[in-house]
C-alpha cells in the first residue's frame, strides 16, 4: 500500500470525530501573520483560548519504543535547518494552567520525507528500520513545557508539514495523539535552500492536507526566526487530564 493510500484511508476514518470535536467550540478561521524584523521572519499562530486540541492519527509511523528515546536533542545524522520546538501542555480541567511532568513524545520526517524505524517497504522505499532519528521523549516542567533541538521537518506526497505528538500524564496514561502544522510561507523558505532544495516545494497544502484540512486553528505553529541562524517553534496542547 502507498503511503498516501495509508493516510487518506486513515484521514477518512478520523473525519467525523474530528468534525465533532470542531462543533463543540467556536467556529474560528486559523489566521496566520507573518512579520519580518531584520532576518527575522515570524508566522503563524498557536492556542491561546483553553480550547481543546484536536486529537489526530498516530500512524502510520509511530515511535515503537518512546521510553527508550528521552533525550533533548533528537537530530541525531540528519542534516537540515535547526529547529528548536517549544511545547508547552496546558491543563483544560486547571483553567488551562501548564500541566508539570507530562510525558511527551514527538516524531517527525527528514529533510527528504523519511521516517526512522520504518523502510524497505511501498509506504517507504529506503530502509531506516534500524535507526531512531528525529523521535524524542521528555518531561514538562513546572510550567508544563519541553523542548526538543531538531531539523525543520520535510515533507512527503499528500501529507502537509507537521510533526507528530503524543503526550501521556505522569502515571503514563495517553492524554492526546495530535499533530502540529507549519506556516506555509516559512516553509517555502526553507525548502528552496540547502538539504531540501533536491526534494522540492511540498505538493500539499495545509488546506487539501487530510489531517488538516478541517482546519488548522488549534493546530498551527508560531515559528521565528532565519535559516541562516534556525528557526524556533512554539506550541501550545490543551489536554483534559
Amino acid at each position: 500500500m502507498k503511503r498516501i493510500d495509508f493516510l487518506k484511508r486513515a484521514g477518512l476514518g478520523l473525519l467525523t470525530a474530528k468534525v465533532a470535536v470542531a462543533c463543540k467550540t467556536e467556529d474560528v478561521s486559523p489566521t496566520t501573520t507573518t512579520t519580518t524584523t531584520g532576518s527575522t521572519t515570524t508566522s503563524g499562530t498557536t492556542n491561546t483560548n483553553c480550547t481543546s486540541t484536536p486529537s489526530e492519527t498516530e500512524g502510520p509511523f509511530p515511535t515503537k519504543s518512546p521510553s527508550t528515546l528521552v533525550k533533548n536533542d533528537i537530530t541525531m545524522d540528519r542534516t537540515g535547518t535547526k529547529l528548536t520546538i517549544n511545547i508547552t501542555v496546558q491543563n483544560k480541567n486547571s483553567s488551562c494552567a501548564g500541566l508539570a511532568n507530562a510525558l511527551v513524545d514527538i516524531w517527525h520526517c527528514d529533510a527528504q520525507g523519511n521516517y526512522s524505524e520504518y523502510g524497505g517497504t511501498n509506504m517507504q522505499t529506503t530502509n531506516y528500520t534500524s535507526v531512531h532519528f528525529l523521535r524524542g521523549r521528555q518531561t514538562s516542567d513546572s510550567a508544563g513545557l519541553v523542548t526538543f533541538t531538531s531539523i525543520y521537518p520535510g515533507w512527503y506526497s499528500g501529507r502537509a508539514p507537521h510533526i507528530h505528538v503524543h503526550i501521556y500524564n505522569s502515571a503514563g496514561k495517553s492524554l492526546l495523539v495530535t499533530q502540529i502544522a507549519f506556516p506555509e510561507d516559512i516553509s517555502k523558505i526553507v525548502y528552496a535552500q540547502g538539504v531540501y532544495a533536491s526534494h522540492g516545494q511540498a505538493d500539499t497544502t495545509n488546506a487539501s492536507d487530510n489531517v488538516f484540512g478541517d482546519g488548522v486553528t488549534y493546530e498551527m505553529s508560531e515559528v521565528s526566526g532565519n535559516t541562516a541562524d534556525g528557526f524556533v517553534l512554539k506550541h501550545n496542547i490543551v489536554v483534559s487530564a
